[in-house]
């Protein structure tokens, strides 16, 4: 099922002075104010996103630790294969 993406318009306030910088900013990259704040929220969203699998990841880390003999073995094992390999 496809899904209607139409856009909703809100009100943000804005002091002058952010807003002023979005605009030259926006006129800079040549796209309107809106595509601009768009491009913004989405990238804040991916950043927070980011941490919070970063987040998660740490967590499970801490719920189950890596095994330190596993990890040195396989430490071993890279640094002989590594070398070898053709970057």
């Amino acid at each position: 099922m496809v899904r209607n993406k139409t856009k909703k318009i809100i009100q943000v306030p804005m002091d002058e002075d952010l807003l002023e910088r979005i605009d030259a900013t926006a006129g800079i990259v040549a796209e309107s104010r809106a595509a601009f704040i768009r491009a913004a929220c989405q990238q804040r969203l991916k950043n927070f996103e980011a941490k919070e699998r970063d987040r998660l990841y740490m967590e499970g880390h801490q719920r189950h630790p890596e095994d330190l003999d596993w990890a040195e073995s396989s430490a071993k094992l890279l640094s002989k294969r590594l070398p070898k390999e053709k970057w």
